[in-house]
C-alpha cells in the first residue's frame, strides 16, 4: 500500500491554500506535530505503531517570491490478522494523519478541516494500492480527544496476496489539535467486524496529542 500521497494531497492542499496570503507577510512554514494512540490501547487491540511518515510540501509565491512550506505527519498502526487460505497478512490498520492549523484573520486556509468523509475517501482510494470502489454504509458520531465529530463507514474493494477482498474503512472527519487538524483512518476485512470494529473505536477514543 502507498501512503506518501495522502500526506501529499494534504500537504499541497494547504500550501496552495495559504499561498496567495501569508507568504507575503512571512507566514511561510507551517508543521504539524505527530499524534498516536496511547500505548494501553495499542497493546489492547493487537495493533502496533510501525511507522511515523513526515512529508514536506514546498509550493512557491511567484508574486512576492516566496517559499510556503508545509509540513504534516501520518502515524501508522498495523495488525496481522487470520484471513483462512490467505495466511495471516497485516491487513488491518489505522492511520492518524495531522496537518497545521494554518488561520488569519479568522480564516482557516487548510482545507483538511472542512473536508468531509466522502472527500477523504476519494483521498485515500487514490493513496491505498488496490483499494476501490468506496461505498458509504454509514454515519455516526465519534469522539476524538474530547471532541463530537463524524464517523464514516465505507466498504471498498481491495486485494490481499492477489486474493480480492472487501474491505471497511472507517474515517473520522477533522478535529482540532493543539496546533493541527486530525483525521483517522481505520481499515480492516470486511469479515473480520465482529472484532475489529471496537478496536478502531477503542483505537479512535485513544488518541493522544504526542507520541508515546
Amino acid at each position: 500500500m502507498r501512503r506518501r500521497k495522502l500526506l501529499a494531497t494534504a500537504g499541497a492542499a494547504a500550501a496552495l491554500g495559504v499561498s496567495g496570503c501569508l507568504g507575503a507577510i512571512g507566514m511561510d512554514e507551517h508543521e504539524a506535530s505527530p499524534a498516536g494512540v496511547e500505548q494501553a490501547v495499542r497493546e489492547e487491540t493487537g495493533y502496533e505503531q510501525t511507522n511515523v511518515e513526515e512529508l514536506v510540501v514546498e509550493r512557491t509565491v511567484d508574486a512576492v517570491s516566496e517559499d510556503i512550506t508545509v509540513t504534516n505527519y501520518l502515524t501508522e498502526h498495523e495488525k496481522a490478522v487470520d484471513l483462512g487460505p490467505i495466511g495471516s497478512p497485516r491487513a488491518a490498520a489505522f492511520i492518524v494523519l495531522t496537518s497545521p492549523q494554518i488561520t488569519l484573520v479568522g480564516r482557516e486556509f487548510n482545507p483538511i478541516a472542512e473536508m468531509s468523509a466522502e472527500e477523504l475517501i476519494g483521498m485515500i482510494e487514490a493513496d491505498f494500492d488496490r483499494i476501490n470502489n468506496a461505498e458509504l454504509v454509514s454515519e455516526g458520531e465519534a469522539t476524538v480527544l474530547g471532541q463530537e465529530t463524524t464517523e464514516a463507514l465505507f466498504e471498498a474493494e481491495a486485494q490481499v496476496g492477489g486474493v480480492p477482498i472487501d474491505l471497511n474503512v472507517h474515517i473520522t472527519e477533522s478535529v482540532r489539535t493543539t496546533s493541527d487538524h486530525l483525521v483517522t483512518v481505520g481499515v480492516y476485512p470486511v469479515q473480520l467486524e465482529s472484532q475489529e470494529a471496537d478496536n478502531i473505536a477503542a483505537l479512535v477514543g485513544g488518541i493522544v496529542e504526542e507520541i508515546a
